[in-house]
């Protein structure tokens, strides 16, 4: 036995068996010769080789280095497989004489000087998974559990620790060494049993370190300390029984025994501290009584234990002291509780959280080759046979077992259990779906959470009119400056006015207003409807929702004061079909554990008796199971009868029809709430997302009277200056001059518009013409032959609201609009009811297509609901 501390605790692993050198080839090889002949035994020399090797391989002493650890059990791994060969074919025991010579030699591993020598293929097999537990348990002992790679390695390995002395107690194996006369303690049922739970014990520990460490609940780490307890509780009490009691070191039993006490202790504690949080202060101080008396029992009759266990146990009874003491405090002072008796405490809490690791898959050997010569066809053509009867046995009381679970199932969905039993007590559920739906509508903030979102719509509004308003009153301005210096000069101001050359911004602004109205008035829909439909919606704001339900209630007036013993028979009735349940699900895995244990193959190589009787014989096992199966089916037909009649009873006393009514009323309330609640979140999330596309759509607008007005202020200097220099040429005086300079000058951070000196537009030129600036030739111009290029306001040839390209938006003059005008928004909603809530609008002449919200689009009113009337 070895032990070693990991992060807080000490832990314990196992020593190997130690065996003695075997020559398996020799005597092997003897037998296959004369059984069946020397050229099959010249054919299995190879086997042979490799099973003596393993053997060989077994014989050596491991090494303590975590590789050599993983290495050895391998080896023991892949000598159990070639022993899970060995056994049917070779009758390796002490009533047989076919295999000679041949003797296993096992030391007893906690006591050496103990030792079983015998002729026995169990105790061989027996011996190998014992050690291969043992080498799980040291590879656990090995990991570093400060680390969470390391606790996960020894949990995991502590596991398979556990599940390699399970399948040495379970699978017989232990049991059927015993019976060939295997004398030494360690391999018994009894022992692997204890070992099985120590591993698990400590798997769980790990765990147990782990929540700790991540500073989990006080409630969760009470509930895996308390399993931690129950598994070393488990382990100590088969250390007190025969034949365990007086085979092991005192030191090692104290160390099981304190450990059980410790995590006991430890559950205590954790659980006071989560009583503590409620201010359930009697129940705690009760509770850390009984956890420091426990405690203090097993200190006294521990003996040997390692320091570093004392010190921990030392160190939580430390804590429970203290905490004890301030409760005390609390409870004299403030709460004045009672505190009760420590039976009347319920059981602590516990959480498995591990179990053994099934070594089926790492110990099959059906698909190793080894000595698969030495079966005779007429063996395996007949072990078919048979495994094909037990198939069907299995296959159709299986189908038995799913169809009285089906009947049940819908027998007690047609009488509403045990649902009804259930609101009768409080525990109201609500129907999966419907719940799922509740839940996603809370999660996305609820009918409550309507407002703020209709505070965005208001915002966002708000900023869509402010940015149209913005630019608009650029336009304005650079149009009143325009007119200024149109009177100023007169005639000799010849550029287009700003009205002709902003016709169809303007178009468009007019319809982004129009739209901003109308969107209003949409809005103005959706508050209405929240507020009319917020009284059906509101049962969605209810957390938990189930409180909002329907609940069965006892009779006002009682004439014979039965209710209580009907819901009480009802109940016991219920309670009994469960069992019969958990019943079949047992019969079931019976079924399927004989048949994985159910191995005739020795039996037929044997060759003793016909085929058909060993059958007959063997497949009878499986009768008295089918039995178990049609009492059971039987057993619950009559129970479901019994349960019909009680439930008319309980329906009948608590008129369940008007619950059901009353149940059903709430389903279609919530239903309803959440479709309309649905229906509001969609439009206002269509409203969302029209007031950020339009804002975009508006941004661009802007930026393109932004860029004119820059243009026209450039043409507007040059334009002045051309006057200038035709009004130099008169000979004006210089007070007329300086009175012109002053009055007509514009510096050049203002927004007064200036024409080009061209009729080209202002960022491309027309095909075949010069690519310069038209504002940035020297010479002056003639008079315009033709007004402003409308390019400006023309839409681009692309989606609604895309990103245009470089020279999208500038024509060759005299160039037709198109057809797609730039206010259209970008999402399909716009060309639905959205704004047409009211009444169409009129066709709009001119050049440019009509708004888009009147023609049909992608929310014609049977799809979308956003914006329609509420």
């Amino acid at each position: 036995m070895a032990s070693a501390a990991g992060s807080s605790n000490v832990m314990l692993a196992i020593h190997e068996k130690k065996t003695t050198p075997t020559d398996l080839y020799r005597p092997l090889r003897l037998y296959i010769a004369s059984a069946y002949s020397e050229r099959e035994a010249a054919a299995a020399d190879d086997d042979l080789s490799v099973v003596r090797d393993l053997r060989a391989a077994v014989e050596q002493p491991s090494l303590p280095d975590p590789s050599s650890l993983e290495q050895r059990r391998d080896a023991l791994l892949a000598y159990a497989r070639a022993l899970a060969l060995v056994e049917p074919r070779f009758p390796i025991s002490p009533d047989r004489a076919h295999v000679h010579s041949l003797t296993f030699t096992w030391h007893d591993a906690f006591k050496g000087n103990k030792k079983c020598a015998l002729a026995s293929i169990h105790l061989e097999k027996a011996a190998v998974l014992f050690n291969l537990g043992a080498v799980y348990s040291q590879i656990a002992l090995a990991a570093d559990r400060s680390t969470d790679v390391g606790i996960r390695t020894a949990c995991g390995a502590f596991q398979s620790a556990a599940g390699a002395f399970a399948w040495l107690k379970e699978c017989g194996v232990a049991a059927k060494a015993v019976a060939a006369g295997a004398t030494t303690v360690d391999v018994t049922p009894e022992c692997a049993g204890m070992l099985e739970k120590l591993m698990l014990a400590q798997a769980q520990e790990c765990f147990f370190e782990k929540v700790i460490a991540g500073g989990k609940p006080p409630a969760l780490c009470s509930k895996v300390a308390r399993q931690v307890g129950i598994f070393y509780e488990e382990a100590y009490a088969a250390l007190s029984a025969p034949p365990l009691s007086q085979h092991f070191d005192k030191s090692w039993v104290s160390h099981v025994q304190l450990k059980a006490a410790q995590f006991y202790a430890d559950a205590c504690y954790r659980y006071s501290l989560d009583l503590h949080e409620k201010e359930e202060i009697a129940e705690e101080i009760a509770c850390l009584k009984i956890g420091m008396s426990a405690l203090a029992d097993a200190k006294k009759a521990a003996r040997g234990v390692a320091a570093q266990l004392l010190d921990s146990v030392n160190k939580l009874e430390s804590n429970m002291k203290t905490n004890l003491e301030r409760a005390m405090k609390e409870n004299d002072r403030v709460y004045l509780m009672r505190v009760p008796a420590a039976g009347s405490l319920g059981a602590l809490p516990a959480a498995s959280l591990v179990k053994p690791t099934s070594l089926a898959e790492v110990l099959d050997a059906s698909k190793e080759r080894l000595f698969s010569s030495l079966v005779p066809d007429g063996s395996m053509k007949a072990l078919s046979k048979y495994t094909e009867m037990v198939d069907d046995i299995i296959r159709t009381q299986a189908e038995k077992l799913q169809q009285a679970s089906e009947i049940t199932r819908v027998r007690l969905k047609e009488m509403d259990l045990p649902d009804s039993i259930l609101s009768l007590e409080g525990n109201i559920t609500l129907p999966l779906d419907l719940k799922e739906d509740v839940e996603a509508v809370q999660i996305s903030g609820g009918p409550a959470g309507l407002e703020s979102e209709l505070q965005q719509l208001r915002d966002l509004r708000r900023v869509n009119q402010e940015l149209l308003v913005q630019t608009e009153e650029l336009l304005q301005k650079e149009a009143n400056e325009d007119a200024q210096f149109r009177t100023q000069f007169g005639s000799r101001w010849t550029r287009p006015q700003s009205s002709t050359l902003t016709k169809n911004i303007q178009d468009r602004l007019n319809l982004f207003a129009a739209n901003l109205k109308k969107a209003a008035d949409s809005d103005s829909l959706i508050e209405r409807g929240v507020n009319e439909n917020y009284p059906l919606m509101s049962i969605l704001d209810k957390r938990p929702i189930e409180s909002a339900l329907p609940s069965i209630s006892r009779p006002i007036m009682s004439l014979d004061g039965n209710e209580d013993a009907i819901v009480g028979a009802l109940k016991q009735s219920l309670r009994q079909l469960e069992s019969l349940g958990a019943q079949r699900a047992g019969l079931e895995d019976m079924l399927k554990e004989m048949k994985r244990k159910d191995d005739i193959l020795p039996k037929l190589m044997a060759g003793v008796g016909s085929h058909d009787d060993l059958f007959k014989k063997e497949i009878a096992k499986y009768d008295s199971i089918c039995a178990e199966i049609a009492d059971n089916i039987v057993a619950q037909e009559q129970l479901l009868l019994q349960i019909q009649a009680q439930n008319e009873q309980f329906a009948a006393v608590f008129n369940l029809e008007d619950y059901k009514a009353s149940r059903e009323r709430c389903y279609k309330q919530i239903a309803a709430a959440i479709a309309k609640y649905r229906e509001i979140k969609k439009n206002i999330n269509e409203g969302l997302n029209f007031y950020v596309t339009l804002q975009e759509a508006i941004g661009k607008i802007k930026q393109q009277c932004s860029d004119f007005i820059m243009t026209r202020n450039i043409q507007c200097r040059e334009m002045i200056e051309d006057v200038q220099r035709k009004l130099a040429g008169f000979n004006f005086s210089s007070s007329s001059h300086s009175s012109v300079q002053r009055n007509a000058s514009v510096p050049p951070d203002q927004s007064s518009p200036s024409p080009p000196p061209h009729a080209q537009p202002p960022y491309a030129a027309p095909p075949g013409g010069d690519s310069r600036p038209g504002y940035s030739q020297p010479e002056p111009r003639p008079a315009y032959s033709q007004p402003y290029p409308p390019t400006y306001g023309a839409p681009p040839q692309q989606p609604p609201y895309g990103a245009p390209h470089p020279g999208q938006y500038h024509q060759p003059p005299h160039q037709p609009p198109p057809s797609h005008d730039y206010g259209q928004p970008a999402y399909p909603g716009w060309r639905g009811p959205y704004y047409n809530a009211h009444q169409p609008q009129p066709q709009q002449p001119g050049p440019y297509p009509q708004p888009p919200y009147n023609a049909p689009g992608a929310y014609p009113p049977h799809q979308s609901n956003y914006y329609r009337p509420q």
